[in-house]
């Protein structure tokens, strides 16, 4: 695996972005129980991960687009954690648990005292991931369709 890890934040509708969800979706689709429409999970807009309050990351592994993620707000002291993925190819090298990391560092930098995300029963790796990040299950938080388990981390 080549050692040239780039973390780089833009738009969630950049090229980058776009092919990275794309993958994304694509795999959801696969592993869920009764597919995944990115249109009936609860975030609905790219936009929501604007600046100010918002984030989106890029990770780039030997100059290739290999994952994402995101924040938007969630209420005043929450960053919703959001599209986090990692190509299959490069799992297993600690590039999830870095963006993770990125995501956490950035929104403490803006002012978030809490980092809140789901996931569904089908993805037991993130489900790992994030438990062993520091993130504790929660009750639910929202009503997104796709999502068994709701986790929240305290940033500050």
């Amino acid at each position: 695996m080549s050692t040239d890890v780039r973390v780089v934040e833009q738009p969630a509708t950049s090229p980058a972005a776009q092919l990275c969800l794309s993958r994304y979706y694509r795999e959801l689709e696969e592993r869920f129980d009764g597919g995944f429409d990115p249109g009936k999970s609860v975030l609905h807009s790219l936009d929501d991960f604007a600046p100010p309050r918002g984030c989106f990351l890029v990770l780039y592994l030997g100059g290739e687009p290999v994952g994402c993620g995101g924040f938007t707000p969630l209420g005043d002291d929450s960053a919703y954690l959001k599209r986090m993925w990692i190509g299959s190819g490069a799992r297993g090298h600690g590039l999830g648990r870095r963006l993770l990391g990125e995501l956490e560092t950035r929104a403490r930098s803006i002012g978030y005292g809490f980092a809140r995300l789901e996931t569904n029963k089908a993805l037991p790796e993130a489900q790992q991931l994030y438990r062993s990040s520091g993130y504790v299950e929660v009750a639910p938080f929202n009503d997104e369709r796709y999502a068994h388990h709701w986790f929240e981390k305290r940033l500050a």
